[in-house]
This record gives structure tokens, C-alpha cells and sequence, in this order.
């Protein structure tokens, strides 16, 4: 995937969210399924992004053996349906995942094991480099910066050129800021007016119905945050980001479709 300069009013690409997990943070997406992620690209989804560790805010580790369980069989079974990533920080999985047919590696932890980093760059395939402050566990027990733009773009600009310094295409790196890993609502809006900052890299952002669109519309079910999150898909689409991991695909794509009428 070629690298976009970030071209206001561009359509950003789409990542459908399949958690096989029974405890993910938005009740509507937990165990995740082949026919509901079969349902995402005809629904317009670009790439469908497996996860089966919860990585919400309290969360639990689970076994490497229990997360292979969960995510091999769909990755499986959409090999060649459609781009898949696999949504990890642990290395077997993300090993057992590429030889099952995903390309793209999504690490929330952002590339901190040096394993990781190997693989990435031995297998040539596409990576997500998330932020996040400390573990899913604690992340969001008052999460501190001195200046939370500068401390995140730095920190994820720096592991990109540790990829680009050993050879790695810098075509196949995406960035994002970890909204909602680690972060208060004042760091992720501050986050959300940066991108240019990690430009010329890819940028991929994951709101979707996340607390801070609770916290500003006053919704605290998810299930009543597809609205809010669509204002941050428009924001984005005029942003130029790259990418955008989203729960509902129809919906965001129906969004851009009009929006890119309308720029037209």
C-alpha cells in the first residue's frame, strides 16, 4: 500500500473491528464471527482487523494458546476474501497469523518487544505501530504528559525510523496514536488535531465508539455512540487520515460516499 501525503477530502481507507473475544468494550462486537466479518466487506470494509486478546481499559491477559484458538479459524477462512490484519502485541500470534493469510500486523503495544520487530521486518508484511501508555490493565489510571503530542508522535515516529533505518519499506507503516490507550479525553482531541505531524507516514485511527464519544456526547451505553463516532470519521476524512478502524462499516462508508459526492 502506497503512502498517502494525508489529501484533505480523500475517502480513508476502511478496517472493520472483529473481536473474538467475549469481553471486548463495545458489547455489539464480542465473538466476532466469519459470517460477520464476510458481512463487513460487502459492506465496503477494505480490511478486516482480528483480534482476540480484549485490550479494553481493566483487561485481562489471556493464553497465547487461548488467542490462536480464537482468531486462526476466521483469519483462515477469509484468506484471499479480503486484506486481514492480525490485532496482537504477542509475537506467536502474529507469526501464526501471517502464515494463515494476514498481512498486516497490529500491535497495540506499539513494537516494544524487540521480537516483534524482527518478525515484522523478516516477513516484509504491513504494520500498525499503536501508541499506548502502560498495559491494558492500568492504562487508564491517570495517565500523565508533559506535552502528550510531542511525547506520542515521537515516540511512534522514532520506532518508525528504526524500521526504515534496517530497510523496511516505509510504504508499509502505519501510525497511530492509541485513542483511549493511556489517554484523557483533553490528550486524545489534542491527538486527533496532530496528524500532520507523522505525515509522510500512513495514519490510522481507532475511535470508533470509544469513551471519549461518551464523554462528549454524555452516552455512556456504546451502543448509542455510532453518531458521535461518524463526526470523527468526517473530521478524519478532512484530515486526509489513511485509515479508519471502525465497528460499523456500512454506515462509515455511506458517510465518505456522500462526502466524497459532495466534494466532487
Amino acid at each position: 500500500m502506497a503512502v498517502r501525503e494525508g489529501d484533505s477530502g480523500r475517502r480513508p481507507l476502511l478496517m472493520g473491528i472483529i473481536n473474538a473475544t467475549p469481553d471486548s468494550f463495545h458489547s455489539e462486537s464480542r465473538n466476532g464471527s466469519i459470517e460477520k466479518a464476510l458481512q463487513m466487506i460487502n459492506d465496503g470494509a477494505d480490511w478486516i482487523d482480528v483480534g482476540g486478546e480484549s485490550t479494553r481499559p481493566g483487561a485481562e491477559k489471556i493464553s497465547i494458546k487461548e488467542e490462536l484458538s480464537r482468531v486462526l479459524p476466521i483469519i483462515k477462512a477469509l484468506d484471499g476474501k479480503c486484506a486481514i490484519s492480525i490485532d496482537t502485541r504477542n509475537v506467536e500470534v502474529a507469526k501464526a497469523a501471517l502464515a494463515a493469510g494476514a498481512t498486516m500486523v497490529n500491535d497495540v503495544s506499539g513494537l516494544r518487544n524487540p521480537e516483534m520487530v524482527d518478525l515484522v521486518i523478516d516477513s516484509d508484511c504491513e504494520v500498525c505501530i499503536m501508541h499506548m501508555r502502560g498495559e491494558p490493565g492500568t492504562m487508564q489510571d491517570n495517565p500523565t504528559y508533559h506535552d502528550v503530542v510531542r511525547e506520542v508522535n515521537d515516540e511512534l515516529l522514532s520506532k518508525a525510523r528504526e524500521l526504515v533505518e534496517r530497510g523496511f519499506s516505509m510504504d508499509k507503516i502505519h501510525l497511530d496514536p492509541g485513542i483511549g490507550f493511556g489517554k484523557n479525553l483533553e490528550h486524545n482531541i489534542a491527538l486527533l488535531h496532530s496528524t500532520k505531524e507523522l505525515r509522510p507516514y500512513s495514519v490510522l485511527w481507532g475511535v470508533s465508539r470509544k469513551s471519549m464519544i461518551g464523554q462528549i456526547c454524555d452516552q455512556p451505553n456504546t451502543s448509542e455512540r455510532l453518531a458521535g463516532s461518524l463526526g470523527v470519521a468526517a473530521h478524519a476524512f478532512y484530515e486526509g487520515i489513511d485509515i479508519m478502524r471502525v465497528h460499523d462499516v456500512r454506515e462509515h462508508d455511506d458517510l465518505f460516499k456522500v462526502l466524497t459526492a459532495l466534494e466532487s
